[in-house]
């Protein structure tokens, strides 16, 4: 921008200069003013356009309104659709998707910075190629495909190896060489098939059920070289990965290069980063094995040596050994020594006899003396005694020697004279039958001895009376 513009009219301006906003440091323009005069020359000058480009830094808030970045190799276009465009997309946005975008060129005001107002997106090329397969991989990954635990491991000594390849290409050529250098022993198969293009997906899935039909391989390998993702998209068919992981032998997946991931990279039983990796894989340098079975033989040959020297040394002891020498004497040492243990057999048993023996004495003299009618007697002799002992202490004994109970009015036996039991009526029990009679006087400090003193007509002695002395000192 030149520092001063003048702008001139039709009529004359009687030499006068008008500046224009902005020429000059006394004539500023504001920063709105500008802003708002670049996106009016965006909005005329462009218009609507239709912009080819990959998705990234994709967001999509609360709002419902989304904002993407669209870029190429070498340039970025901040990019924002609003929630009434936003609801007709027919499929879902995402970081990696190559789209069309249909929208104007603006500005965003608040930042100063240009973008486009999107009304309209499509899928394009390997964005929707991507869309499908992140679409088919999180559907396989459901189905437990992937897991680890289904993978099989791979046969250390194959013998013939099944390869799906286009006959075409190099692939096929590079693996014969790696395999016929490092294992030329090993057979190989090969059923060509298309690996790109429309019809491909179902001609590797046909070739690889006909190795697990005919199970004349012991392993399959399914190869291409590397390329776009549109070039490998056959490997990213459902019908070759459904294929992999029904196929009854191990599979390897050599698709692309290192970088390159397939769905058949997921499924099959082994990823290789590339056709020639999986030659290597799946086979071992001859020339490793002939080292290996070289230290092998010179380990059994010395384990041979050593066995055989411990059976010479064993050997050697035995025909050395007495009882080698002189088997007549051995013979006669062990008849003796059999008559030894036949005596020591018949002590023995002669002992456990006799021990026996006497148990049984002794568990007889024991039976003997407890007896059940001895016992019996013991018994009966002792309840007899009771009996008499009893006859001796009861009541009835009592009152046969002239002793007699009187009971009170309640029944209860009197063991001492009352004076309120004076003029009740008692009953006296006797050895033989029982009499009533009622109380005329109560005497409780007469003892027996005076209650016999005043029947037979003696005075009772005086009771002596308990005098109290006083202590002196």
């Amino acid at each position: 921008m030149k520092s001063k513009r003048t702008h001139k009219t039709e009529e004359p301006s009687l030499g006068l200069e008008v500046e224009t906003p902005g020429a000059s440091a006394q004539n500023p323009v504001s920063v709105t003013d500008l802003t708002s005069t670049i996106r009016s020359l965006l909005e005329k000058g462009i218009g609507e356009v239709w912009v080819s480009g990959e998705i990234s830094n994709f967001r999509a808030p609360g709002s419902g309104h989304l904002y993407f970045t669209l870029k190429d190799a070498t340039a970025t276009l901040a990019a924002v659709m609003f929630q009434r465009e936003a609801r007709r997309i027919g499929f879902a946005l995402a970081d990696g998707q190559a789209v069309l975008a249909r929208g104007t060129i603006t500005v965003y005001e608040a930042r100063g910075q240009y973008q486009i107002q999107v009304a309209e997106v499509r899928p394009r090329g390997q964005g929707s190629l991507q869309q499908r397969f992140e679409e088919l991989k999180r559907k396989l990954q459901a189905e437990n495909l992937f897991d680890l635990d289904r993978k099989r491991e791979l046969p250390v000594f194959p013998e013939v190896i099944g390869v799906v390849t286009s006959l075409q290409g190099a692939v096929l050529q590079d693996m014969l060489q790696i395999l016929q250098r490092r294992a030329p022993g090993i057979r190989i198969r090969v059923r060509g098939v298309r690996v790109q293009g429309i019809g491909a997906a179902q001609e590797i899935a046909e070739a690889i059920g006909a190795f697990s039909t005919e199970k004349n391989v012991d392993l399959v390998v399914v190869a291409r070289g590397g390329g776009s993702l549109e070039d490998l998209w056959a490997f990213n068919e459902e019908v070759v990965a459904r294929a992999l992981a029904v196929c009854s032998v191990p599979t390897i997946s050599a698709v692309g290069h290192e970088t390159d991931f397939t769905i058949s990279d997921f499924v099959a039983d082994l990823r290789a980063p590339t056709p020639s990796a999986a030659a290597e894989l799946l086979t071992r340098d001859w020339s490793e094995w002939r080292e290996e079975i070289g230290q092998l033989r010179v380990r059994l040959d010395r384990t041979t040596r050593q066995v055989l020297s411990d059976h010479r040394k064993n050997l050697t002891r035995l025909a050395s050994s007495y009882a080698l020498r002189e088997p007549r004497r051995v013979v006669r040492q062990w008849a003796q020594r059999l008559d030894d243990l036949r005596e020591e057999l018949h002590v023995a048993a002669q002992q456990s006899i006799q021990s026996h023996e006497q148990t049984l004495r002794h568990l007889q003299t024991r039976l003997a003396a407890h007896h059940p009618a001895r016992e019996l007697e013991r018994r009966r002799g002792h309840l007899t005694h009771l009996a008499a002992r009893l006859r001796a202490l009861g009541p009835q004994a009592t009152l046969d020697r002239g002793y007699a109970l009187v009971l009170d009015p309640q029944g209860l036996p009197l063991s001492r004279a009352d004076k309120t039991l004076e003029g009740q009526p008692v009953r006296i029990v006797l050895s033989k039958g029982m009499v009533a009679a009622n109380l005329t006087e109560a005497h409780p400090e007469t003892t027996l001895i005076d209650a016999l003193s005043q029947q037979s007509g003696e005075k009772p002695p005086p009771k002596k009376v308990k005098s109290k002395r006083k202590s002196t000192t």
